[in-house]
Order: C-alpha cells, then sequence, then structure tokens
C-alpha cells in the first residue's frame, strides 16, 4: 500500500514537471453568495429573505448624504396650495357650509339696511 502511494506521488511529480509554457492552470473562482433554488413536488421554490437581501441597496448608498434637488425637482415637492394647484382642504374652508351644496361660496348674511329716522350707533 505505501509502494502504491509512493508511486501515485512521483507520478504526480514527473506530471507537473513535464508541464510547459502552455499549459494554462485554470482556478475557479470563490462562490459568490447566492440564493438557493429548492424544487419540491415538481414545483421550484426560492429562499424568500435570500430574495429581500439581494433587493435591498447597498451600503455604501444608504449611509451617503441624500442628492441635492435640482430646481425644477424642488418646485415638484412643494405643497399644492403653494403652487396654486387644487386642494380640498382649501376648498372646503372656502365654501363653508355651501361644500357640496351649491356653487357659490357661504357668505355673511347681509346686514339690513338703516333706517334714516334712527340716529347711528
Amino acid at each position: 500500500m505505501a509502494r502504491l502511494l509512493s508511486l501515485l506521488l512521483l507520478t504526480c511529480a514527473a506530471m507537473a514537471a513535464q508541464a510547459d509554457e502552455h499549459t494554462v492552470v485554470v482556478k475557479a473562482a470563490a462562490p459568490e453568495k447566492g440564493c438557493v433554488e429548492v424544487e419540491v413536488n415538481g414545483k421550484r421554490a426560492q429562499s424568500m429573505s435570500c430574495l429581500s437581501e439581494k433587493l435591498l441597496p447597498n451600503s455604501n448608498t444608504v449611509k451617503g448624504p441624500p442628492p441635492t434637488l435640482s430646481g425644477a425637482e424642488a418646485t415638484v415637492q412643494r405643497p399644492s396650495n403653494q403652487l396654486g394647484l387644487y386642494n380640498r382642504a382649501a376648498l372646503e374652508h372656502r365654501m363653508g357650509n355651501a361644500f357640496g351644496k351649491s356653487v357659490t361660496p357661504q357668505r355673511p348674511t347681509p346686514a339690513p339696511p338703516a333706517s334714516p329716522l334712527l340716529p347711528a350707533r
């Protein structure tokens, strides 16, 4: 047994010595962390936790400062009432109790005309 082992070692050493400059040695890349796909009863299923981790943003983008907004993007971020657009809360306030009942806004009742016979207060 020991003789067979020594013969095998000598053969491997001789083969390595015969390797010339045209021999290409290919090393396998380190396996990347990937998701495991399992097949059960003909149905394939992947690990949801692994897929969720792949969807997360890179750690270097999360820690960085937020990107600055251009002028147009900053304008879009403003509230609708500052832009002069429709705003339901502002419309309800302007219409008062006539909201949903009439197209004319609520106005205070007009004061009765003053009598010319009574002195002004």
